[in-house]
């Protein structure tokens, strides 16, 4: 009734401004998932926007302030967090944050995300503001992404790192 569009929706699910999530078509969500919209009062556009067929596992976190996009067929493990915000600027810039105030007034750091189609993150991966993860892309488990990752690429770690590339003329995995 409330997710026409989906597969399979499992419950409890938690969705947080649901007129600003686009749900696409035949998405399946884990139980104890957690979809959170924050739009500007001026905006009217959909700040997260699932492609076709994405398959959330259990406990996926994913907030936006400005604009989340999942292209089609992603594959989610559990206890993922994505997060085109964050409390307070930490780069060594004029608009950093001091760790005398209080984090929850700090002023956000909001910047889009792009998960690109075929992509597969792993269990407990992180994917930071600003980031765009290319098409066919693995994401192992643990990782942190906080910059771009090439399509057709593996990256590991925290920070994650590209550690393989796919030959498309070889069709073969190649260490980088």
């Amino acid at each position: 009734m409330f997710f026409n569009r989906s597969r399979l929706i499992r419950f409890p699910i938690i969705i947080r401004g649901r007129k600003s999530i686009d749900f696409g078509k035949g998405l399946t969500t884990g139980i104890g998932c957690r979809i959170e919209a924050y739009p500007d009062k001026l905006r009217n556009d959909k700040l997260i926007v699932f492609g076709d067929n994405v398959q959330l596992n259990d406990y996926v976190h994913i907030t936006a302030m400005n604009k989340v996009v999942i292209g089609n067929n992603v594959l989610m493990a559990s206890k993922i967090y994505i997060s085109d915000c964050s409390h307070g600027f930490y780069e060594g810039g004029e608009r950093d944050s001091s760790p005398e105030s209080i984090p929850i007034d700090r002023e956000y750091k909001i910047n889009f995300i792009v998960i690109e189609d075929n992509v597969w993150l792993g269990e407990f991966v992180s994917v930071l503001p600003g980031v765009r993860i290319g098409k066919g892309s693995i994401i192992g488990a643990n990782s942190v992404v906080t910059k771009d990752i090439p399509s057709n690429s593996i990256a590991i770690g925290v920070p994650a790192k590209v550690i393989k590339k796919f030959n498309l003329e070889t069709k073969k995995w190649e260490k980088i």
